[in-house]
């Protein structure tokens, strides 16, 4: 089965979950006769059963998709491009091949009996509900790295196109897509300095900055585990 096809079964299993709390819930009319009982929809059981659907069917689509792998087209290329982004203050780059979109911080609503410390739950992303994973959690990062709100900057949520459909890695900062050099990236791989940094490919100085040069493929594999 390819990725395609997979999240092509993710997107229909979504269609077929009743949103209610997108048209009589906290997101519609709040016109549910048991709204006012549960204050929020994330407190009704209706809504944590849609969210473990979707788990669920990550969970099952992961054991039919074949490995992430880099195209031989992209490696024969100068440059490579990447999303640079800010947890706490470390920078990270992460290729943009693997991203769907970037998006305003959207709430995250916690789910019972959580599978994995780095599922933080899940968020409304345009009325589906998305999985929610901390980077900080599956990098193995100080906790303390968790960013304080900003009136400057707003955090952000990347929008990572795992086997088995989206998931939500909330960020502290945005700074865009960058072309680097892959002399500069093979470089910093083969420096050996990231040795004991998690999922990583290798750190290099951009602009007056350390980076951190996430490697996408073992991330993929670390989000695939969280959720299943």
């Amino acid at each position: 089965m390819s990725a395609v096809s997979a999240q092509s079964l993710i997107h229909t299993e979504a269609l077929a979950i009743d949103d209610c709390w997108n048209r009589i819930g906290i997101y519609g009319d709040k016109s549910c006769a048991v709204l006012p009982e549960h204050i929020h929809c994330r407190n009704c059981s209706v809504y944590s059963a849609a969210a473990t659907r979707l788990l669920d069917r990550y969970s099952f689509e992961q054991e039919h998709v074949e490995q992430y792998a880099t195209r031989a087209d992209e490696r024969k290329v100068a440059t490579r491009s990447l999303m640079i982004f800010r947890l706490g203050d470390e920078w990270l780059g992460l290729a943009t091949r693997c991203l769907d979109e970037v998006a305003p911080m959207q709430p995250i609503h916690s789910l019972p009996h959580q599978r994995s410390r780095a599922l933080q739950g899940v968020a409304n992303v345009r009325g589906a509900l998305v999985p929610c994973l901390s980077l900080i959690e599956l990098l193995g990062l100080d906790p303390t790295l968790a960013g304080t709100p900003s009136l400057r900057v707003m955090p952000r949520m990347l929008i990572m196109a795992a086997h088995g459909g989206p998931v939500v890695l909330p960020v502290d900062e945005v700074d865009g897509i960058h072309n680097i050099e892959e002399r500069v990236l093979n470089v910093a791989s083969a420096s050996g300095e990231h040795a004991s940094a998690k999922y990583t490919r290798g750190v290099l100085q951009w602009k007056t900055r350390s980076l951190r040069w996430l490697d996408e493929e073992q991330l993929l594999g670390a989000i695939s585990r969280s959720l299943t």
